[in-house]
């Protein structure tokens, strides 16, 4: 059972954690494996050198939580609420993630590796130092979001918004063709042919 304003130190969680309350919890070193995290409550806490493996679920809320040198990898989820939250040296790798709100969240020095992101939500978000290697983002949201050294040149973007916020980002070549039409649209450019 988790619980809320408590330390938790080396720990390993296994099984169903569905629906659990955790603010403000801080987890040093601790292992989540293959928990349904449906409907956690953890807002504001804090992940240090911690590892999120095969977990899975709908409705995590990790609002204004902190992440330091922490991996998730090959994780299932939906509705997923990062929104103002700190993540600085972490890795997703594997993961399948639906509606990802990282809205004004600061990402520092962080990977996405082979994941799947549909509709992410990195608007007014900070990005410096991120990479998505081999990933898939079907439309994300940029707008208003601050980008800089953000690699999306070995990701496949799909239909994204607020192209703006792209500014400080390195894409392809071949991306850039990809989404000319996107570009024309967001900033008002009629193309015929």
């Amino acid at each position: 059972m988790l619980r809320a304003e408590t330390d938790y130190d080396a720990e390993v969680l296994t099984g169903d954690l569905s629906g659990q309350s955790a603010p403000h919890a801080r987890f040093l070193e601790c292992t989540f494996q293959r928990c349904d995290l449906s409907d956690v409550k953890l807002t504001r806490a804090r992940f240090g050198d911690t590892g999120l493996y095969a977990v899975h679920g709908a409705g995590l809320d990790l609002a204004e939580s902190t992440w330091l040198d922490c991996v998730v990898q090959g994780a299932r989820l939906g509705a997923v609420q990062l929104y103002g939250a700190e993540l600085r040296r972490v890795r997703f790798e594997g993961c399948k993630i639906e509606f990802l709100n990282l809205r004004g969240a600061t990402l520092l020095d962080c990977q996405f590796v082979d994941c799947q992101l549909l509709e992410p939500d990195f608007s007014e978000a900070s990005l410096t130092q991120v990479s998505f290697e081999g990933s898939r983002l079907v439309t994300p949201e940029f707008g208003r979001a601050t980008l800089r050294d953000v690699d999306l040149s070995a990701a496949e973007v799909v239909g994204p918004r607020g192209l703006t916020g792209l500014r400080g980002a390195t894409i392809s070549s071949l991306q850039l063709i990809d989404l000319a039409a996107a570009f024309a649209a967001e900033l008002g450019v009629i193309v015929t042919d």
